[in-house]
């Protein structure tokens, strides 16, 4: 009876500290958290393996380019499910599997090893975490979305950060394989405190939150209806091109080039840029929450405005040869990532009707990782030809393509494509 009254006063006081919709963002940041950690992990131990294990600098973006690959064929399925199961059920498995995925790769000896559970295990695991987080979020957030959506998105920076730092340390330490036992258990940890703590699905309380007759090809056929879901799409492929290449070959860039341990290669390679996209994320999401209601548009213009200012600063990275340049050029190009990033599933909701998101992310997320599955493998055959520095260079063209993308929705689709907000998902609750 004690134990009851002493835990009934502690909901109170949380329902009055903490209200549920963002209880529910700290939740899911946690596990976004290390969601992106268990993913940085082999981009900072990647000369180690690579050497422990006798393997190639091509074979190590084949691991990376593979996970990508299987990662963007899952995703839909995991939106398609999203749409149609309790979305609480989804994220919790999609923990454990990503979480155990990470702790056996400690296992691995064989390269053969590193791909089934980098893709099948790891990808597959996380292929259905983020349709569904973020279609739960935007249940919770109506007139907070972007802001709701980018706190959220802040747990990518801290998961690189933390996971290139704590991963270099534990590496040199007690070897490689320890970083994936820690961050493996940890998550499985997690996911047990989320199985109490996360509430059902809102749109479960509805009886028909989506027509039966809408199966996943009357979802794409309606995807496919518009413009500006196709244009935004093609926008993220360019982006995730850019940002995939980077996160796997920088931290082997600084190790080799300046020959930094495997600690200070990892934070100094995300830290900088992780921490100013920290700041420009939540900077895009504010301007862009204040201004939506009177502009049209105005959530992809903040981010076709932050792949723009990143360009140069992509360029410069590769070709410096100056380390505060270098670190100036990250920063700013993690500011800039910010301004998309704080947008990235605002903007495509702005087309997308509610009932139907969590399917519509997984088309985005699907083609935005295909197309860049072959940027780390691209990066690992340019590395003994033309060497790194032309190759973190080279990324810049994803950048140049996703804004021209952008643009060309925002001129000519679109104010056409855009819903009424009685369409929006806190609406159909």
């Amino acid at each position: 009876m004690q134990h009851a009254i002493i835990n009934d006063i502690f909901i109170r006081m949380k329902k009055i500290i903490i209200p549920y919709k963002w209880e529910l963002i700290i939740l899911l940041w946690f596990a976004f958290f290390f969601n992106q950690a268990d993913r940085q992990i082999f981009n900072i131990v990647l000369p180690s393996i690579r050497d422990d294990l006798g393997l190639t600098d091509a074979s190590m973006g084949l691991v990376a380019s593979v996970f990508t690959l299987f990662y963007g064929i899952m995703v839909p399925v995991g939106g398609f499910l999203g749409d149609r199961l309790n979305k609480k059920y989804i994220l919790i498995l999609s923990l454990l599997v990503w979480s155990m995925a990470t702790l056996i790769t400690g296992l691995s000896s064989t390269l053969v090893h590193l791909i089934i559970l980098r893709s099948f295990a790891l990808g597959g695991g996380e292929a259905f975490y983020t349709p569904s987080a973020s279609a739960l979020i935007c249940e919770y957030h109506q007139k907070t979305r972007s802001l709701a959506l980018s706190v959220h998105q802040t747990a990518v920076y801290a998961g690189i950060i933390g996971s290139s730092f704590l991963t270099g340390l534990i590496a040199e330490a007690f070897g490689w394989r320890s970083a994936f036992y820690l961050f493996g258990g940890l998550g499985i940890v997690l996911a047990i405190i989320i199985w109490f703590r996360l509430k059902n699905s809102l749109v479960m309380n509805i009886e028909k939150p989506v027509p039966e007759s809408k199966n996943i090809r009357d979802v794409l056929k309606l995807f496919l209806s518009k413009p500006t879901a196709i244009l935004l799409t093609l926008a993220f492929a360019g982006m995730q091109f850019t940002g995939i290449g980077f996160l796997t070959w920088m931290p082997t860039f600084l190790h080799e080039k300046y020959s930094f341990s495997l600690a200070r290669a990892g934070f100094d390679s995300t830290f900088y840029h992780h921490v100013a996209a920290f700041i420009g994320v939540l900077i895009g999401a504010r301007i862009a929450d204040n201004l939506a209601q009177k502009y049209s548009g105005i959530r992809g213009f903040v981010q076709m405005t932050g792949l723009l200012m990143a360009i140069p600063f992509i360029i410069i990275i590769g070709r410096s040869d100056s380390l505060l340049i270098i670190y100036s050029a990250l920063a700013i190009f993690g500011f800039s990532r910010g301004f998309y990033d704080s947008n990235l599933l605002a903007a495509l909701y702005d087309v997308i009707e509610g009932p139907y998101r969590s399917t519509a992310t997984g088309f985005l997320l699907m083609f935005g990782f295909i197309v860049a599955a072959s940027s780390p493998y691209i990066l690992g055959v340019i590395k003994p030809l033309f060497g790194l520095a032309d190759g973190l260079a080279f990324l810049s063209v994803g950048f140049i393509f996703s804004s021209a993308c952008i643009a060309i929705a925002l001129i000519f689709f679109y104010r056409k494509d855009s819903i009424s907000p009685s369409s929006d998902c806190i609406r159909s609750v």
